[in-house]
């Protein structure tokens, strides 16, 4: 099983797929939007962190920027109704401590707006994760992205612009440049479009 991969970054295509070339062979790689904030140039050195799902019809390597990262990942595929998608989309939306404190405030508000994610998935997922999850061991991400209260907000302004026609990467980082705390959603979205029409 594949756990680990460095070699040189030769193609990245956002929102989660990229590929890897370890010694002439490129491998592959599924990540969530976070992992694309940090990536090098292309051609440039990268290590990721591999969680290898062998299935009867595919092999594919997710690959995450640290371990803590990758845990929390394959916890995550442990909770009934959570895939591999689903947990991707999850740990795009938010850091691990971010994630966290979600549980921790059983906020299921903030939960249902990771998209794929309903009512009933969030709660058995606050269920499930609230005794397998810690925010002091967790991997902090961003020391720039809000705190997981602001979540809700940031997230359904994101999913607004994406329902715009923006594609989530640059939605996402279109929110984390203007969003302030004590901005709603629908002024973070104008901010937003407001910063696009001028440039």
């Amino acid at each position: 099983m594949i756990g680990r991969l460095q070699g040189q970054l030769v193609h990245a295509d956002p929102p989660s797929h990229l590929i890897v070339d370890v010694g002439g062979v490129g491998y592959e790689v599924e990540a969530p939007t976070s992992v694309f904030f940090e990536l090098p140039e292309l051609n440039q050195p990268i290590t990721l962190v591999i969680h290898h799902l062998v299935r009867e019809d595919a092999s594919i390597l997710y690959g995450f920027r640290s371990f803590p990262q990758r845990d929390l990942f394959r916890t995550l595929l442990k909770v009934n109704g959570i895939g591999a998608k689903s947990a991707l989309a999850i740990l795009s939306t938010m850091s691990s401590a971010e994630f966290a404190q979600v549980i921790q405030e059983q906020n299921v508000n903030a939960i249902v707006k990771v998209p794929g994610i309903g009512k009933k998935t969030a709660q058995r997922l606050i269920i499930e994760m609230k005794d397998k999850v810690d925010v002091t061991s967790m991997d902090p991400g961003d020391p720039n992205q809000p705190q997981a209260s602001r979540f809700g907000i940031q997230a359904e302004a994101e999913s607004a612009l994406q329902a715009l026609g923006f594609k989530p990467i640059e939605a996402a980082q279109m929110v984390k440049q203007v969003a302030k705390d004590d901005m709603s959603a629908e002024q973070i979205i104008r901010e937003c479009l407001q910063m696009k029409g001028a440039g």
